[in-house]
C-alpha cells in the first residue's frame, strides 16, 4: 500500500479588500474628454462625398441584384413552361 503522508491543508489567506476608488466617474470622464480631443473630424466635404459614394455603391448593388433578382425568376418560369 502506498503510504499516506500528514500534511495539514494550507491556511487559507484572506482575500484584500478592493478599495473603493474615489471619483471613478470624474476620471472616466475626464479620460473621455482627452480622447474625443484627440478624434480628428472629417470635414463637411469629405462628408459629403463620403455620403455620395456609399449612394452610389447601394445604388448599384440594388440594380445588380434586381436584375439576378429578374434573370433568376425568368429563367425558373422557362423551366416550368418546359416540363408542364
Amino acid at each position: 500500500m502506498a503510504e499516506e503522508k500528514n500534511v495539514a491543508p494550507a491556511e487559507k489567506q484572506p482575500k484584500p479588500k478592493k478599495e473603493k476608488q474615489k471619483g471613478k466617474v470624474k476620471n472616466a470622464w475626464r479620460g473621455f474628454k482627452s480622447e474625443i480631443k484627440k478624434v480628428v473630424w472629417p470635414s463637411w466635404k469629405q462628408v459629403l462625398k463620403g455620403s455620395a459614394v456609399v449612394l452610389a455603391v447601394v445604388s448599384v448593388c440594388a440594380v445588380a441584384v434586381g436584375a439576378l433578382d429578374f434573370a433568376f425568376q425568368e429563367g425558373i418560369t422557362a423551366i416550368v413552361k418546359l416540363f408542364s
